[in-house]
């Protein structure tokens, strides 16, 4: 078990009162798990901006009916192979498909791989979901 440091944090009083509304609203137990994941969120940022590794979730709603989308995503998915760890396929409704592409590797080809999705006509939605690799 890694070994546990405590240290103290000063806040203004509203600041603090806005804070536990927070950590109370997201069900947190205590202030410290509130405020490891907000370090650790940074760190993920980090890690982004900075072009590093990264896994993450990119999820598409989609009318699977639009002319040649789903031969198109495809192929997108095909030129990113390195980075996609796998897709799961759902059919939403008569109309909607969703896609969950699991992804890990470097941020700018994440991102470049959800921009490419995201930008194709028939796409109704779509969102990145990361952290550190």
């Amino acid at each position: 078990m890694k070994k546990l440091h405590r240290f103290g944090v000063s806040l203004d009083s509203e600041l603090l009162k806005k804070f536990d509304e927070l950590i109370k609203e997201k069900k947190y137990t205590n202030r410290s798990k509130a405020i490891a994941d907000l370090i650790r969120q940074e760190f993920v940022k980090e890690q982004w901006t900075k072009g590093g590794k990264i896994a993450g979730a990119i999820t598409l709603v989609y009318d699977h009916h639009k002319r040649e989308l789903v031969d198109k995503l495809m192929d997108i998915q095909h030129d990113f192979q390195k980075a996609i760890v796998s897709t799961q396929h759902i059919h939403l409704d008569h109309d909607n498909c969703l896609e969950i592409i699991a992804v890990r590797g470097n941020s700018p080809e994440i991102k470049k791989l959800a921009d490419t999705l995201k930008a194709m006509k028939g796409v109704k939605h779509s969102t990145l979901s990361v952290t550190a690799s």
